[in-house]
């Protein structure tokens, strides 16, 4: 299994970035998806999860901000941020499991991570 994340970058406070996954080796519509981060010298945090029918987990940082949408036709799922702030910067995970427990509110038990990658957000 892969999830490789790709759209990282750096982006003004205010503005907005596109992060995406790509997963293969899975049965991808049978998977919860979801976006943690972790910024330096902080827990990893929830940032969305979306369902294997659609219902989507905002963390209450983000909410009203970024939307999570999946394609399982092509196995991705993206994050899309916007209105972005200086606290968001954070390597972002792609993850993945069949648990929609784990992928909520137990994300050590996630059966799959992707590598990260890094928002920068400056002010």
């Amino acid at each position: 299994v892969q999830l490789q994340a790709s759209g990282g970058g750096l982006v003004q406070a205010g503005g907005s970035l596109r992060v995406s996954c790509a997963a293969s080796g899975l049965t991808f519509r049978a998977y919860y998806m979801g976006w943690y981060r972790q910024a330096p010298g902080k827990e990893r945090e929830l940032v969305a999860t979306i369902s294997t029918d659609g219902r989507i987990n905002y963390g209450d940082s983000v909410k009203g901000r970024f939307t999570i949408p999946r394609d399982n036709a092509k196995n991705t799922v993206t994050l899309q941020m916007n209105s972005l702030k200086p606290e968001d910067t954070a390597v972002y995970y792609c993850a993945a499991d069949l648990s929609l427990g784990d992928m909520t509110r137990r994300p050590e038990g996630i059966n799959y991570w992707g590598k990260g990658t890094l928002v920068t957000v400056s002010s």
